[in-house]
């Protein structure tokens, strides 16, 4: 199967990444058929050096049954050769946590006004349940008896002693 993936490059707390089309099989910066552009993501995205793709080539081999990698296909939707994929499941873990905290304040306070209305309502319904409710009577429970927990027996050593008195007559 022929994927169109990055391929690392770079030196080491720089990496460079070559987009290449190769079989699945191969290992990521082995072997490949075509390289089709490079990404630099220590530029900032508003460089245009970032992201340099041949979009006739990317657009060939995805005729031809290639299939990009999530990262790869973000950045094809970026230069709007393919559509975007579908956002994944991204959990709040991912934002810092006092940036967390604070967004999950203001939806509280949103939410609040709404929850008070809707606990309103139960209440009124729960007064008019209650007589009924309290006209059948539960038997008492009755009490469990808790058994005392059992002590442990101390085993006297006599074995150490006589051991040690065999020691000392030899």
């Amino acid at each position: 199967m022929l994927k169109i993936r990055l391929s690392m490059g770079g030196v080491r707390k720089r990496p460079v990444y070559k987009i290449v089309v190769a079989d699945s099989r191969f290992p990521r910066d082995g072997r490949f058929i075509e390289k089709l552009g490079s990404f630099n993501p220590l530029l900032p995205k508003e460089k245009k050096e970032r992201v340099k793709i041949e979009s006739d080539r990317v657009k060939y081999w995805l005729s031809q049954g290639a299939k990009p990698t999530l990262r790869v296909s973000r950045i094809l939707g970026e230069a709007s050769i393919s559509p975007m994929p579908k956002p994944g499941n991204n959990p709040t873990k991912s934002i810092p946590k006092k940036e967390r905290k604070k967004s999950s304040e203001g939806e509280k306070k949103e939410e609040a006004p709404k929850q008070e209305a809707k606990k309103e309502a139960p209440k009124q319904e729960a007064k008019k349940e209650a007589p009924k409710q309290e006209a059948k009577k539960e038997a008492p429970k009755q009490e469990v008896k808790k058994e005392a927990p059992k002590q442990e027996v101390k085993k006297e050593a006599p074995k150490q002693e006589a051991k040690k008195e065999d020691t000392k007559k030899t």
